[in-house]
């Protein structure tokens, strides 16, 4: 991000929004005919050297490291979380199909359910076993995450959150 900064604004700097408007701006993209923004590039966008009507798509490993550890999908995760631990119901089944539901539109398969399951319970574990981690995770990003619920818990259920994000019909809507 440093080298695109400086082609891109001409050392000018990049000021990062504050509160509310950190993700008004994040709806705009600049960018210049020379270099692309590199999470756009991630994704496959086009250098803009030729029209291109449709994209290929790709499913690559960096993409998914992107997905799984930028800040953006982070936050997303953790709100997710917060909806299902406070929307979804009370159980963990309840709550884990209330976020599937919302991002794919559809209920999980029993297979998918029970791997879903299976991993809420390690990540409830680990974050149990070390409650530092589980802090250390909720301070990524610039929003402030939900203080009312049980850090431990909300850590697990962001950390299922992020692999439901992460699903190709939730990534691609296939």
């Amino acid at each position: 991000p440093g080298l695109w900064r400086e082609l891109t604004f001409n050392k000018k700097g990049y000021e990062v929004g504050q509160g509310q408007d950190l993700y008004r701006r994040s709806l705009y993209t600049f960018w210049r005919r020379t270099i692309a923004p590199p999470a756009m590039v991630t994704f496959d966008a086009s250098n803009r050297e030729t029209c291109v009507v449709r994209i290929g798509r790709t499913n690559t490993p960096l993409q998914a490291l992107n997905l799984m550890n930028d800040e953006t999908y982070l936050e997303a995760s953790r709100r997710l979380a917060e909806r299902m631990l406070k929307e979804g119901g009370k159980s963990s089944r309840a709550r884990l199909r209330y976020g599937f539901q919302m991002a794919t539109a559809r209920l999980p398969l029993s297979t998918e359910e029970t791997i879903l399951l299976e991993v809420l319970g390690q990540f409830k574990h680990d974050f149990q076993a070390r409650e530092e981690d589980a802090f250390h995770y909720l301070a990524k990003g610039a929003s402030a995450w939900d203080e009312t619920l049980d850090p431990g818990e909300l850590s697990a259920y962001s950390c299922v959150a992020s692999v439901i994000l992460n699903l190709d019909e939730t990534i691609t809507k296939e």
